[in-house]
């Protein structure tokens, strides 16, 4: 199977990166993808640094292959993640909803890799100027917080602006999303939704059971008139928001009604009333099965994509 600079860049087999879902991308997700050669990616962006501590445990005890760590910059505990990220030695941090700067000369200084998320051009140019190591451009098709544009928009003109590796995330599903990334001139692909259904992804059965049932149309934006829109599976509770939008309900009003709602959905199983969390590939994950598979499958599907078009477009 073919590699990239980006496993060069990390040390790992497949550029696959595991996306950083809060409340589903704990330790067991991560070390399973970590295992089969992609990274995988803790979520801290609910816990404090002991809890925190606790899944890089799990993922050190599991596998000795390169993992990260994703920090949401408007966490109550970031500066106590970044401690123990530093304490830990984390081969790799992804960062989302603010700039790293003050963090990364000490996470450098340990030889820690910063990729931070990014879904516009100006925000990865001004987080260049940081020290970034690569950036993960995502579109609007992703599950959970996006942007307002598409991937297949935002990836050309990130790796045009930057000098840095580029990841595409949003709306990536199998190795035919994976061949046209590399085609936009990425060198990997982050996927979150897919690996919802992973095996070893810890969230309740339920969530996995509605987003193998989703339909094309079956996500939907909540949030815009808070300025943080959240992509998730409709269901009772997006028929609130929606009915809340339309009457003009306040910020607070709308941003109250999504307290605990993710957790609900993820680790209690409320599909109803929780946050469904995720992208518009949903209708596109047929099964629960190993992460181990998905990334293989991810894999062998682009060679293959890519040798057919090479063949069909050649002489």
């Amino acid at each position: 199977m073919f590699r990239t600079v980006l496993c060069d860049l990390l040390g790992i087999e497949y550029p696959i990166f595991q996306g950083g879902m809060a409340w589903a991308a704990t330790g067991e997700l991560a070390a399973a993808v970590s295992a089969a050669g992609g990274l995988g990616i803790i979520a801290a962006a609910h816990l404090d640094g002991t809890g925190l501590r606790q899944e890089i445990a799990k993922v050190k005890a599991a596998t000795d292959r390169p993992f990260g760590v994703n920090v949401m910059l408007r966490s109550p505990y970031v500066d106590e993640l970044f401690a123990t990220i530093l304490q830990e030695r984390v081969p790799v941090v992804t960062t989302g909803a603010g700039n790293p700067g003050k963090w990364v000369p000490a996470l450098k200084e340990k030889g820690i890799r910063v990729i931070p998320v990014v879904s516009s051009v100006a925000l990865a140019q001004r987080l260049t100027r940081v020290g970034s190591d690569a950036f993960i451009a995502e579109g609007e098709e992703s599950g959970g917080h996006i942007g307002e544009i598409s991937t297949a928009v935002i990836v050309p003109q990130v790796v045009d602006a930057v000098r840095v590796p580029v990841i595409a995330a949003g709306g990536i599903a199998d190795g035919r999303g994976l061949a046209a990334a590399l085609a936009w001139g990425a060198v990997g692909v982050q996927m979150g939704t897919v690996f919802l259904c992973a095996e070893e992804c810890t969230i309740h059965p339920r969530v996995k059971e509605r987003i193998i049932q989703a339909r094309d149309r079956d996500t939907v934006v909540t949030g815009r008139p808070t300025g943080h829109p959240v992509r998730v599976l409709r269901n009772k509770l997006t028929r609130q928001y929606e009915e809340m939008e339309s009457r003009g309900a306040s910020t607070q009003e709308l941003e109250a009604l999504g307290t605990g709602k993710l957790r609900a959905a993820m680790v209690l199983g409320d599909v109803e009333y929780g946050s469904l969390m995720a992208g518009q590939v949903a209708a596109m994950v047929k099964q629960v099965r190993p992460a181990r598979d998905i990334i293989c499958s991810v894999m062998e599907q682009a060679e293959t994509v890519m040798r057919d078009l090479a063949a069909r477009y050649t002489g």
